[in-house]
This record gives C-alpha cells, structure tokens and sequence, in this order.
C-alpha cells in the first residue's frame, strides 16, 4: 500500500530501516558503520541509535561499541500472538519434553517467510544442540517453520512462498515450491513435521505446532539431535511425543 510521504515520519522510518539493517548483521555494528552503511549524518545515527538503546530495542558492547538488536521485539512479538506470552507459558511443558527425550527442545514462530527460535531448554548428553536466541531460519529445510505452514490457511501460505528462494543445501533439500506443498500435506496427515538433515547433514528435527484458541498455529517446539541418536525410525514415535507436548502448551492458550 502506497503512503502519501507528508504523513510519514523521517527519523521514524531512519529508526526501522536501522533495526532491519541490524536483523542482517547478528554480530553488531559501530556507530560509523551503521553512518556508512545506511548513507545517513553521523549525528543522526547517533541519535536514532541511542534513542533506541535507551528504551531497549539495542544493546550496545561496551568494548567494541558495537549495537545489536536485543530481544524486546521478540518479546513483544510473542505477546502478541496469544492472550498469554508463549514462552512462560510452554517453558516448563519444554523440560518435561527435554527430560522425556534427553535432546534439545526448542520453541519459535513463523514471522513472514522465515521462522525465528525463541527458546530452548538444552538437552542432557553432554554433546547437545545448541542456538543462538532469535536466530532466523528457512521454512523450506526447517521442522517447525513447515509445521506451523501446514496448517495456515492455503492463501496465507501462497502468501508467505511468493518469491521465495528454495535454496539447496544438500541432496535432501526441498528445492521447490511444489515438493513442499507435498511435505505439507503429509504433515497434516501426521501431525508433525521433520527435517532429515536437509540443511545440515547429521541433524534431525521433529516438531509439532502449538495452536491458539481459535485454532491458528502461532508457534512450534521441537527437538533436534544427531542422526545417531534421532534416527529416522525413531520419527513416528517422536513425533506423538511433540504432538502430546505442543497440545499441552495448546491447552494451556485456551
């Protein structure tokens, strides 16, 4: 939708184009790389970004000085899907997973055509899966983005795929948008949705969505671990685990 520019905000939309450019740059950026980069007065970034540092929306290093985007809009986002915040709500349904099943058990949500972790609860072994917080992943090679998308109505799905890039990791990879429709329908016959290591080789992921009370997916848990401990075989049982814990944290929504 096209936006007559007299009722916009100059420093406001300079505010969200720097929080976008940040999204891409995890490690953090100095305050005159962020002038550089977005081709803005240096005495405006330094406004802007200590603006946003001041109400929490960055983090700032206090060697490097370097800014982040810290996890208030992730917060802020989870709370909106649900009368209740999903992360307190699912965060010990998730231990009781992760004791179940002695591997990392993880919960995220779809935002746009990516799906973004938003917590975990490490696994028992000592060798565990591990992720950094509010890190994006592709729905096409990840369990839960696919879980979540099965169940959203077609339309928004043709939505969240239009343009989208099936980039190939391996052999295993879904590389198009009609193979993943197929995925799509398998998993609405199973219940839950799995990655047989089509990003990384050696990792497997089975997860199952959580539901709000009118029966939208709004976010999903899953479990990830080496093939040797996760193996293919295994996937039908686990995925009844996931399915049992996602609809407890479900219930939980009501």
């Amino acid at each position: 939708m096209q936006i007559d520019s007299r009722y916009q905000v100059p420093n406001l939309e300079r505010a969200l184009v720097m929080m976008e450019y940040l999204l891409d740059h995890p490690d953090g950026l100095t305050l005159s790389e962020l002038t550089v980069a977005l081709k803005l007065p240096k005495n405006s970034v330094f406004r802007i970004s200590n603006t946003l540092l001041a109400h929490g929306y960055l983090n700032r290093d206090a060697t490097e000085k370097r800014f982040t985007l810290s996890r208030k809009l992730l917060t802020m986002g989870q709370m909106s899907l649900a009368e209740k915040p999903i992360v307190p709500t699912a965060i010990d349904i998730m231990q009781k997973c992760r004791d179940e099943v002695h591997e990392t058990v993880l919960i995220g949500t779809l935002v746009e055509s990516q799906f973004v972790v938003m917590e975990q609860v490490l696994g028992s072994h000592p060798f565990k899966f591990s992720i950094d917080l509010g890190v994006q992943l592709e729905i096409h090679v990840s369990a839960p983005g696919k879980a979540m998308l099965a169940y959203l109505p077609e339309r928004e799905v043709e939505k969240r795929l239009k343009g989208y890039r099936f980039v190939r990791y391996n052999e295993r990879t879904i590389t198009s948008k009609r193979a993943l429709m197929k995925e799509l329908r398998a998993i609405r016959e199973c219940g839950f949705g799995l990655d047989r290591g089509e990003q990384l080789h050696g990792i497997h992921c089975v997860s199952a969505p959580i539901f709000n009370r009118h029966q939208r997916p709004i976010a999903a848990i899953w479990v990830t671990g080496p093939i040797d401990r996760l193996p293919k075989e295994a996937f039908p049982g686990l995925g009844r685990t996931m399915r049992s814990y996602a609809d407890q944290i479900s219930e939980r929504l009501l």
